[in-house]
């Protein structure tokens, strides 16, 4: 009896857990039923929520694009020298001031450039017992523009100026005594050079213009400068006919590079070559100017200058001059 009742027990837990399987199983349509779930433990709201939108002003820029770039720079070296009058070395009392500026101008716009670019130099130098001379002194003023059809290439036009600021002698000791005669002044002479042509600027430190067309004027307004001794070629100007202007046609070759070489070390050079339609070519003008600077420190620097010129209508010659200095430099901007 005993075991009957175990079997019977063993066969109701097998019934039911087959009967759970299958109630579980079985789809319920909960169409039309009202059924109510507990309230969710996360918290909501039933409210209406308002936004409102935030107006925000647009971002204007004031900022305007500058096509002009502007750079200035101002030199200016003294050296003096003192001895007394015991000083067995030898020497003389002496001064010396110079000063330069360089202004360069630059716009550029799209396919369109100009520059503008001015040096100006002079300087002074008084030794004891004898006449003041100069060191350096010059005005130069380049203007260009240019229009870039091709990747190095450009059609460009320029004018450029050239004179002195003081007048310049020659001395000659006369009879123990130091004498001046004057071969040069402002605009005597002066130069203006009109060029159209090509320019051919691969890079931004070098290039080289071939103007098809140039003229150049040479003006002298004072012929005082005329001396037969020794200003024999009166700067190509006719005297026999008592001119004092003359206008040249030509092809002309214009070098420039402007670089710095090495760490606080910058070198310029332009050469210029000027070939006259109506001369033989023995008579081609050539002028080399090269400047070497070297910055000591924030304000000083020391520079080595020079300009090469062969111009038969002024000397047979090459005329050369050369200046070393140590002073002050200033550029703008830095």
């Amino acid at each position: 009896m005993k075991r009957f009742n175990i079997c019977l027990l063993l066969l109701l837990i097998v019934c039911s857990g087959a009967l759970a399987q299958e109630i579980d199983t079985i789809p319920i349509n909960t169409k039309g039923l009202e059924i109510k779930l507990k309230r969710s433990p996360l918290p909501s709201r039933t409210e209406t929520i308002l936004y409102k939108p935030t107006p925000i002003a647009p971002l204007v820029l004031s900022e305007k694009i500058n096509y002009w770039k502007t750079v200035t720079a101002i030199g200016i070296d003294l050296n003096q020298g003192q001895y007394s009058k015991n000083w067995k070395g030898g020497g003389v009392n002496n001064i010396a001031i110079g000063g330069l500026l360089n202004y360069k101008t630059i716009y550029s716009k799209e396919s369109y450039s100009f520059t503008s670019e001015i040096r100006l130099e002079y300087g002074k130098v008084k030794n004891k017992d004898q006449l003041q001379k100069k060191t350096k002194d010059r005005i130069f003023w380049d203007n260009k523009a240019n229009l870039q059809f091709s990747k190095s290439w450009f059609f460009y036009g320029a004018i450029t100026f050239e004179s002195q600021f003081d007048r310049g002698f020659v001395y000659k000791r006369i009879d123990n005594i130091e004498q001046e005669f004057l071969i040069s002044k402002f605009m005597a002479p002066g130069y203006f050079t009109e060029s159209i042509g090509f320019e051919y600027k691969p890079v931004n430190y070098f290039s080289t213009r071939f103007g098809t067309g140039t003229a150049k004027q040479t003006i002298i307004i004072d012929t005082s400068v005329y001396n037969q001794k020794y200003n024999p070629g009166y700067f190509g100007v006719d005297r026999s006919k008592n001119k004092n202007f003359r206008n040249e046609l030509a092809f002309q070759v214009t070098t420039t590079f402007e670089k710095q070489i090495f760490t606080n070390v910058g070198l310029y050079w332009r050469y210029n070559m000027f070939i006259p339609y109506d001369r033989p070519l023995d008579h081609v003008d050539h002028s080399l100017d090269a400047r070497l600077t070297f910055k000591i420190n924030k304000f000083m620097n020391a520079s080595l200058s020079g300009t090469a010129l062969f111009d038969k209508d002024a000397d047979t010659e090459i005329q050369a001059r050369q200046n070393l200095s140590i002073g002050f430099g200033f550029t703008f901007p830095r």
